[in-house]
């Protein structure tokens, strides 16, 4: 529902912060990672997940796209839910659970605590392939592209294409002709898709 929420900070503690956006306050429950990623800052851009629930609607912000995209990962895992999700994200860096999870390193997910054995297999099992191609993939370096990109994807999946073969067809199209505009961008991943 919220793809982010850009503004003030008006406080900030290691479990949440609350960030004005347009006269309205919004509550984001953050890792420790993020945390340390917002230091000093006074304007803050956060990128967010809701989590609804029967008792509770509850709004997590990350720092950055990638410790989102790990944390979505780790909630599709069978027993671990948004807080589990956000422990693991305060106990290690985004990178320390990637490399984790990719050898299958349990010992380093059951040094979180409330992750038992069989939990940490658990997500190892699930996410060693997902993680394993999240890791190779490049970086994306430039805002521009970002955005470019994501218009053009949000404007493929609107069409009903798969969103990863999507997302390659634009990466090849990006690399190709890096100074195009969205429409440009659609009708050639159109060619390759």
């Amino acid at each position: 529902m919220y793809a982010y929420i850009s503004g003030n900070l008006v406080s900030k503690n290691p479990a949440f912060v609350v960030v004005e956006a347009n006269g309205i306050g919004y509550q984001l429950h953050i890792s420790l990672n993020t945390y340390a990623a917002i230091g000093d800052h006074k304007e803050v851009k956060l990128y967010t997940y809701l989590s609804i629930r029967e008792d509770a609607h509850v709004l997590f912000g990350f720092a950055e796209e990638r410790e989102r995209a790990l944390f979505l990962q780790l909630i599709s895992v069978s027993g671990v839910g948004p807080n589990t999700a956000r422990l693991i994200l305060s106990s290690l860096t985004a990178d320390e659970t990637i490399e984790a999870i990719a050898v299958g390193n349990i010992n380093v997910l059951q040094s979180v605590k409330g992750i038992g054995g069989k939990t940490a297999q658990r997500i190892v099992v699930d996410l060693k392939d997902k993680v394993a191609k999240a890791a190779s993939m490049p970086e994306k370096v430039e805002s521009v592209h970002n955005r470019l990109k994501e218009e053009a994807l949000s404007g493929l999946l609107i069409l009903g294409f798969n969103r990863s073969q999507a997302e390659k067809a634009l990466d090849r199209v990006l690399k190709a002709t890096p100074g195009t505009s969205v429409e440009v961008l659609i009708k050639e991943a159109l060619k390759i898709l």
